[in-house]
């Protein structure tokens, strides 16, 4: 059974940093597609970013150089960086994995809130 675990998500002021994490049982993030997303209220969910097995990333142009997306192989762990928050990136956020290029599985949401 796959679980995806988010955690690291808080209150911060603009311009301020958090590290999301999430941890994986059941799958493996080395091999599979892994992606965060997030979905903001009254607001459809959106990509943030993704890693591929080869290590290649793809960002959301409204974070790109700001957010950074990564892997921690030996712990089964994807995380998201995300620097110089502003108020507009304020969602919860979820940890997302691809079987057979779909986004099957996804965990239960870790909510950001930046305050301006």
């Amino acid at each position: 059974q796959v679980q995806l675990v988010e955690s690291g998500g808080g209150a911060v002021q603009a311009g301020g940093s958090l590290r999301l994490s999430c941890a994986a049982s059941g799958i493996v993030v080395s091999i599979n597609t892994m992606g965060w997303y997030r979905q903001a209220p009254g607001k459809q969910r959106e990509m943030v970013a993704q890693i591929t097995p080869a290590g290649t990333t793809t960002y959301a142009v409204s974070v790109k150089d700001r957010f950074i997306i990564s892997r921690d192989n030996a712990k089964n762990t994807m995380y998201l960086q995300m620097n110089s928050l502003k108020a507009e990136d304020t969602a919860i956020y979820y940890c997302a994995a691809q079987k057979i290029t779909i986004y099957r599985y996804w965990g239960q949401g870790t909510q950001v809130t930046v305050s301006s």
